[in-house]
């Protein structure tokens, strides 16, 4: 039975290249034999077992042997012998065997090392629960191993080994276990309690300056990507909508790359050779995530690349890829130009939003899965541990077979979870299903950080500001170039030029003046909707109108206003839009954000009302309320709004939803234009945060960069980062703004960034002049009846 096994293998001097020169015989002969010894020995008297534990060192060196089919039946041998001889197997298999999985020179001893383990842990199943805290760490380390096979495994035999660790805690060492792999257990077990809870994290000490002060539950979050960055793992941050994702994972980039940077500097060793990082989102967020950047930390540690444009424009960017160590990049522009970024090793690679690669079957997941990076975390807003069916494929991209084949998963937890939800189901099946979601719940629990709001309110102020750029459409662009040659700009110029020089006290004409105001109107739209602009007595009306036919689009095509994209991309993040079920049949269990939106212009209320939640966001419920509604009838929309949680979305204009009303039914509000007067928008962003709303507030602004509006958000010192900002009357008003700021108003800014024209006090005295007549900019008829730029508009020829 073992003649071949003691002939063949020389266990004082094993060679394996000389085995290889011998052919297939001496395998075929030791694959017999291993079969003999594995039936053989499952059926022998216990009194013979000593003699087979004599083999044991035989069994391991064949684990080494070039052939797979030898390691494969020598690995059944090990599980056999570790059934009838636990003790003497693992002792062997602990010292001699498992630190070859840490060989990454040689693949071989890596696949017998993993392969021997798999089958141990098969035969020992719960028998295994002791030696658990020795095996986890080595097995992690292979889970992102270069070789596909050794990965496999090792992924596989991790997920079974998680699952059994609640049961590890009150089981005693086995007896002749060695003084050294006890005090390595305690090492280990330390590890293990980091990795299955997040209070136990060390701190981690972000090695550049970042521009931010980070809360505790931000500081929690980078200690644990840092965590997963010192063991080599991956993993998903999906902390509520405006916890600071973003912010976090900068910390951790920049705090790598500069790590790296140091290591290489020191020792320079290729694995710490500096690597760029990749950061995937949505189109509307790639110009947010360079901005975050260049807010939160300086060029000197982390310098994006903004990966975007044309083909061509995309063709010329690859060259300076070099020069730079952090692209960000749109999902579309990864998946069309995946053979330039499959060549690229990443160090970290962050898909922002990544539940859009929930299915695994599309060609973006299938591009994006082939990125190779020695991070890969996923950012992700949206709950998704409810949607569970839908982690197969987030894992797939983090730890590939961590979670079997589609086919194993469906199987093992997607069954018996749509079973279970069934209406139909019977008692047994809902318990299969619970323990189902639960077995899953633990093997994924390590790798997912969720915090909501509600479990940091002690950390949050009771509003979190964003402001979201928007570019100018090429459309818009066009239009504001157009205004900027028009007799209407000329007589603007005119007019403040000329108040400026008269010292007099006599008012200008009231039709000038009106003139000033018409043209901040229009310019103010333009930034909005083209279609505000663009009616049919525009000038530009016809020709525009024909072109767009010919490009087969209208004024009404989404993509001419960056703002309804913008608001589109929002109301996905927030989980609306994707209809209530998801593809695998799934429902999503926890109420979703809802959502405020406020407008200046009912136009444009009715613009997003038409031209994108019916026809984009079809399944997005909403109520509106606006001027042309009864006050008798406004309180009746809003407790509808407050008491019915399917209602989505509610719109407002600004006057109207910022005056008294109570709307906490929602924890979003989203200001798609912008009052210029602060203190409105301020009521209206707390008709959201009222007594009552136990939720903290999520606040968008939209702002077209470069334009009109930028500048007044500029000028009105109207960055609200804190809760409270207090305005006073000085800065509240146009009439404080100088000469030289006014005109710069009317310009558009190609680098889109605002330059703040000093105040001169001439400027101040002739603004006061030409805008006294205005008695007060934001007057009551400014909402109630929008001004007619018809007289303007032919004054734009």
């Amino acid at each position: 039975m073992v003649g071949p096994l003691r002939n063949t293998i020389d266990i004082n001097n094993f060679d394996g290249k000389s085995l290889l020169e011998n052919g297939d015989g001496p395998a075929q002969e030791l694959v017999n034999s291993l079969q003999v010894f594995e039936t053989a020995a499952a059926s022998m008297d216990s009194e013979l077992h000593p003699l087979l534990v004599q083999h044991l060192p035989h069994l391991y060196m064949c684990l080494q042997y070039p052939s797979t089919a030898v390691r494969h039946m020598a690995a059944r041998c090990v599980g056999i012998m570790s059934k009838i001889a636990t003790m003497e197997t693992m002792n062997i298999f602990l010292e001699k065997v498992l630190p070859w999985l840490g060989a990454i020179d040689d693949n071989i001893k890596q696949e017998g090392a993993i392969e021997a383990l798999a089958c141990v842990m098969e035969q020992l199943d719960v028998g295994i629960v002791p030696y658990i805290v020795l095996l986890v760490v080595p097995v992690l380390g292979r889970m992102s191993d270069q070789t596909d096979s050794v990965r496999f495994m090792a992924t596989q035999c991790f997920a079974t080994l998680i699952r059994l660790m609640p049961l590890e805690a009150g089981i005693p060492d086995p007896p002749n276990m060695s003084e050294e792999l006890i005090q390595l257990k305690a090492k280990e077990r330390h590890f293990l309690e980091q990795l299955l809870d997040g209070k136990k994290l060390e701190n981690y000490k972000i090695p550049v300056p970042i521009n931010a002060e980070l809360r505790k539950y931000q500081q929690d979050g980078v200690n644990w990507l840092a965590f997963l960055n010192k063991y080599k793992l991956h993993g998903i941050l999906c902390d509520d909508m405006g916890l600071g994702k973003t912010l976090q994972s900068i910390c951790i980039l920049a705090g790598d790359h500069c790590h790296r940077a140091q290591e290489y500097a020191r020792s320079k060793l290729a694995e710490c050779m500096p690597l760029p990082s990749l950061v995937v989102c949505p189109p509307t967020l790639t110009g947010h995530w360079v901005d975050e950047v260049g807010k939160f930390c300086s060029r000197e540690y982390l310098n994006p690349l903004h990966y975007t444009g044309p083909p061509t424009e995309r063709i010329r960017l690859q060259h300076q890829v070099k020069r730079h160590n952090l692209i960000v990049a749109s999902y579309d522009v990864v998946r069309n130009d995946i053979d330039f970024f499959r060549n690229i090793k990443f160090n970290y690679c962050i898909l922002d939003e990544g539940h859009v690669i929930k299915n695994g079957k599309t060609k973006l997941s299938k591009a994006v899965k082939q990125l190779t990076a020695n991070y890969r975390i996923i950012l992700s807003g949206t709950p998704i541990q409810n949607n569970v069916l839908e982690l197969w494929s987030l894992f797939d991209f983090l730890m590939p077979g961590f979670l079997g084949t589609e086919r194993q998963f469906a199987a093992r937890y997607g069954k018996p979870i749509l079973a279970s939800r069934d209406a139909r189901s019977s008692s047994r099946e809902q318990e299969a299903g619970v323990l189902a979601m639960d077995a899953l719940h633990r093997q994924v629990l390590p790798f997912l950080l969720r915090r909501m709001k509600e479990d940091v309110l002690q950390d949050l102020p009771p509003k979190i500001i964003q402001d979201y750029y928007c570019t100018l459409s090429l459309l818009q662009v066009q239009l504001y170039e157009d205004f900027a040659k028009s007799r209407a700009k000329c007589d603007v110029d005119e007019t403040v030029s000329s108040a400026a020089l008269s010292e007099e006290t006599e008012k200008p004409k009231l039709k000038a003046t009106g003139h000033v105001f018409q043209a901040l109107q229009y310019l103010r739209k333009l930034c909005n909707h083209p279609a505000l602009v663009l009616t049919p007595q525009h000038p530009e009306f016809k020709s525009t109108t024909e072109k767009l036919a010919v490009q087969n689009s209208s004024l009404h095509d989404i993509q001419h206003a960056p703002k309804l994209s913008a608001l589109k991309q929002l109301l996905l993040d927030c989980g609306l839009g994707n209809g209530s079920t998801s593809e695998s049949g799934t429902e999503s269990v926890v109420a979703q954000h809802r959502i405020l939106i406020f407008c200046q212009l009912k136009s444009m209320l009715d613009i997003v009302e038409h031209d994108l939640l019916k026809p984009h966001l079809p399944s997005v419920t909403y109520l509106r309320l606006d001027g042309s509604i009864p006050p008798g009838q406004r309180h009746a929309i809003v407790s509808r709004f407050n008491n019915d949680p399917s209602i989505d979305v509610l719109l407002l204009t600004t006057h109207v939803g910022g005056l008294g009303l109570n709307l906490t039914g929602a924890d979003t509000v989203v200001f798609v234009e912008h009052d210029w007067n602060p203190m409105r928008d301020l009521q209206a962003m707390d008709r959201a945060h009222r007594i009552g709303q136990k939720r903290v507030v999520n606040v968008y602004r939209l702002i077209t960069r470069g334009t009109l509006e930028e500048k007044i958000m500029g000028l009105q010192k109207f960055k609200m980062n804190i809760a409270n900002t207090v305005i006073s009357q000085e800065n509240s008003s146009l009439q404080s703004m100088g000469t030289d700021q006014l005109l710069d108003l009317f310009t558009l800014d190609k680098e889109g960034k605002a330059e703040k024209a000093d105040t001169s006090t001439s400027g101040k005295a002739s603004m006061k002049s030409i805008l006294e007549n205005l008695s007060d900019l934001w007057d009551q008829e400014q909402y109630d009846s929008e001004y007619s730029l018809e007289n303007f508009m032919h004054s734009l020829k």
